[in-house]
C-alpha cells in the first residue's frame, strides 16, 4: 500500500513541475517584456512598486507609440496624463515612491 501512495506521489511531482517550469518561463518572459516597456519609455529605475502599478498603462502607451492602435478616449487620454504627471514628480523628486502610487493606484468600483 505505501508504494502505491509513493508511486502516486512520485506521479504527482512528475507532472507538475513541467508545469511549474512553463509558468516560470512565461513570468520571467513577461518580467522581460516590461522592463523593454519601461526602458522604452526612459522609466527604467522606477521602483518595483510604482512600475506594478502602472505596468498596464504603459503597456498600452507603448502599444499606441508603435501604431498599433490609437485611443481618442478623453478618460484614457486623462489617466495618461496622470500617469506621465505622477511618475515626473517622483522622479525629479518631488513626491516618494508612496505618493505616487497612492495617486496612481487604480481603486476597484
Amino acid at each position: 500500500m505505501k508504494t502505491v501512495i509513493n508511486t502516486a506521489q512520485k506521479d504527482v511531482h512528475d507532472n507538475i513541475e513541467p508545469m511549474l517550469r512553463k509558468v516560470l518561463n512565461e513570468a520571467m518572459e513577461e518580467h522581460r517584456e516590461l522592463n523593454g516597456m519601461f526602458d522604452l519609455m526612459g522609466w527604467g529605475q522606477l521602483p518595483d512598486t510604482l512600475k506594478m502599478e502602472i505596468k498596464d498603462d504603459v503597456a498600452a502607451m507603448v502599444k499606441e507609440l508603435k501604431g498599433q492602435y490609437s485611443s481618442c478616449d478623453p478618460h484614457v487620454k486623462r489617466r495618461r496624463n496622470r500617469v506621465v504627471y505622477w511618475v515626473e514628480m517622483f522622479l525629479e523628486g518631488v513626491c516618494s515612491e508612496q505618493t505616487a502610487v497612492d495617486a496612481l493606484r487604480v481603486r476597484p468600483l
